[in-house]
């Protein structure tokens, strides 16, 4: 995977140097650049900013650098700014904003699959909106937002992405399986999980994880994350598709007051 990003403070993406990533890019699984987007301004200042039309606080990035930025990640095989460059040959171009769409696991697992990735890190007021049309002729833009909050710019949501999007690529995680009963990979938190010794300051680790009984401990694993996804995260089991689901887990989901009507997870109203 090849991976681009424009920021004016690059050194802001050191962090990716290091870790699961940083290892990623040593063994040539992800090709990951970062440009300064100053180097494409044409003033003895370097202004990326100016600013905005109709008046308020605050800056708006320039179109111009940016416009040369992005050109210059372009792929050679691309003509620039023609229409044919539509369709699935084109770069995805990631805007963190708070205007764009949720960032989800499922999104993460989508974009594990692209070649191309290119991330847009705005400041200030954000970028002109006239370089995500432009865009659009030559990248598949998706502004996508890291949560219902704002951030001083795009370099801290752009880091998260890379690890949550990179670490998906093969060959990045050392054990494949671990990314299968992880949080959201199902839809569902993941479960507590323990390590020696089994006695801590008083605290047990549950007896079914030393039974040696692997089906009781997937079971209990299972069940785990169900009653871990009601207490913190009911929002999920709202959007959870419980069409397929053995009669043990419904069992247990009935436990928690959740029946399954229409393949969906609905609360009792008694149950609080």
């Amino acid at each position: 995977m090849r991976i681009d990003v424009v920021s004016i403070f690059p050194e802001y993406l050191e962090p990716l140097k290091l870790s699961l990533i940083g290892k990623a890019r040593q063994d040539g699984l992800l090709s990951l650049d970062v440009h300064d987007l100053r180097d494409f301004t044409t003033d003895r200042h370097r202004t990326v900013d100016d600013t905005p039309y109709g008046g308020g606080a605050g800056m708006v990035m320039k179109p111009e650098p940016w416009a040369q930025a992005l050109e210059s990640v372009l792929p050679p095989e691309a003509e620039r700014g023609a229409a044919e460059t539509a369709g699935d040959s084109r770069p995805v171009l990631i805007v963190p904003s708070p205007a764009g769409a949720r960032f989800t696991q499922a999104m993460a697992y989508e974009l594990a699959e692209e070649e191309h990735l290119v991330f847009a890190c705005g400041r200030y007021e954000g970028i002109d909106e006239r370089v995500l049309d432009w865009s659009r002729e030559r990248f598949d833009v998706r502004p996508v937002s890291l949560g219902d909050y704002v951030l001083n710019g795009g370099e801290v949501a752009v880091m998260a992405m890379v690890e949550a999007i990179g670490r998906l690529v093969p060959g990045v995680v050392g054990n494949a399986e671990s990314l299968i009963e992880e949080s959201h990979s199902d839809g569902l938190l993941e479960y507590p999980v323990y390590t020696k010794p089994s006695s801590w300051r008083e605290h047990e680790v549950p007896e079914v994880l030393l039974s040696g009984n692997h089906g009781k401990i997937a079971r209990w694993r299972r069940h785990q994350q169900f009653e871990r996804t009601a207490e913190r995260r009911p929002d999920l089991l709202e959007e959870f598709d419980a069409t397929a689901l053995p009669g043990a887990d419904r069992e247990a989901f009935a436990q928690l007051g959740y029946d399954v009507v229409d393949g969906r997870l609905r609360r009792r109203p008694e149950a609080g």
